[in-house]
Formats: C-alpha cells, structure tokens, sequence
C-alpha cells in the first residue's frame, strides 16, 4: 500500500511547508547577546544590548538593532483563509466526534469502537486549541473570512459545503445502525470525512499564513491521513 499522501501530493509524514520552515529557521537565528565586556563597548549607543543574526554558511554574522530585528521576522498575520480554515474546522471535527459518540453503544467490532475513541482523543483537544487560536485572533468582520462565522450563524449552510460532512439523513442512519451495519457505515462516513478534512487542510496550507494554522493544518493531514489507511484496512 502507498504511504498516505496529502492534498497537494506529497508523503504525509514530509507535509511542512517551505515557507514555514524559512520562516522558523529566520525566527531562531535571532538571538539577543548581552555583552559581556568590562566597558560595555559592545553595547548599543542607547544601552540596549545588539541583536545578532548568525549568517548563513560561509557569511558573516549581522548585527541589528531592535528594530531591524522586528522587521527580519516573519510575518504571519492570519489572513481570510486562516479564519476559513479554523472556524469550518471547529465544526467538522465536531461532527466526527458526534459520530464517534455512537460507537461505544453500538459497533459490533473492537477495532471500530477503538477507533472512534482515538478521533475523540485527538479531535476533542484539536477544538480546543482552535477555539482558543480564535479567541486570540478574531475575524475583522463577519461575513469576510468564509460561510461560517463561528458564532452559531450559517452552519446548516456551511455543512454541505464543507467536504466530506455526513447529511443529516446519512447521521439518522448510522444513529439507527447496529452491529456490523454500523461498522460498516462508520467507515465509510468517517474515511470520507477524514478526506473532506485532508482536502480543508491542503486549501489552508495553500493560502493560509499563519504559521499556528499550517502546524495544525499538517497535524490534520499527519493523523486523518493514517486513519484513512487504517480504515480501509478495517472495511
């Protein structure tokens, strides 16, 4: 079987972005050196300690000042596409854990019941981390960052046009399903889902800027990418 892939083609376990890795590498070369010497003559004219970026291979390192170093970092301020992202992502990890809630009660089969608690247990906390990401950057306005607003307004809306949500006919029959029937439903609804939220994360690394957003974008593609094989295996 081929490694798990994400959206844009490539091994799931490689996902990181190009420019987050510059970006990161650019943010930890920064480094503020206090002097060390007696008359202080490796200090700024103001009293501040200079800041000193390493150079690449072969070059020397630069010194700057406070304000050079602000500007030499990276800038990822949440744009349209970060706010999409997080906020249709609340709702369709949200509807996966809906349909984990089911399993305990009634799949017939250990690995389906196992399954649904390991997407509880990744997914739970997954809402968390982005409704706290929320919290710390809101959208400028609504209306501007995508179908869902994140405060209750067009989510039957946004639900069919988010890839891979189940319908509300396909969640009354999985709720009615027991025994192998469930089994067989979970899997189908819950691989298609997972690559419906494969699909949302490759658009967020595609467009997005945030850096916050692209790590949980490659988590995303990194754990749904190794459930789907998972499921197929099972199914």
């Amino acid at each position: 079987m081929d490694m798990a892939k994400d959206p844009r083609g490539r091994e799931a376990s490689t996902v990181r972005p190009l420019r987050f890795a510059a970006a990161m590498a650019t943010a930890g070369l920064l480094l503020t050196l206090t002097a060390c010497q007696d008359d202080g003559a490796d200090r700024a004219d103001d009293g501040r300690a200079p800041i000193v970026a390493p150079g690449r291979p072969g070059e020397k390192s630069r010194t700057l000042t406070p304000e050079q170093a602000a500007k030499a970092k990276p800038d990822d301020s949440p744009n349209a596409a970060d706010h999409s992202y997080v906020q249709r992502m609340i709702e369709h990890h949200r509807q996966a854990l809906t349909m984990s809630a089911l399993a305990p009660e009634r799949a017939s089969a250990d690995p389906v019941k196992r399954l649904a608690e390991r997407i509880t247990a990744a997914q739970k906390p997954e809402i968390g981390a982005m409704q706290k990401w929320l919290a710390r950057h809101p959208a400028p306005s609504a209306g501007t960052v995508g179908p869902s607003t994140g405060h209750g307004h067009g989510h039957a809306q946004d639900h069919g046009s988010m890839p891979g949500m189940a319908t509300e006919q396909q969640l009354k029959e999985l709720t009615d399903a027991r025994g192998a029937d469930f089994d067989r439903l979970f899997l189908t609804l819950m691989t298609a889902h997972h690559e419906g939220a494969l699909t949302m994360a490759g658009e967020a690394l595609a467009g997005g800027n945030n850096l916050a957003v692209e790590e949980m974008a490659n988590e995303v593609v990194a754990t749904q990418s190794a459930e789907i094989h998972r499921m197929r295996a099972m199914g």
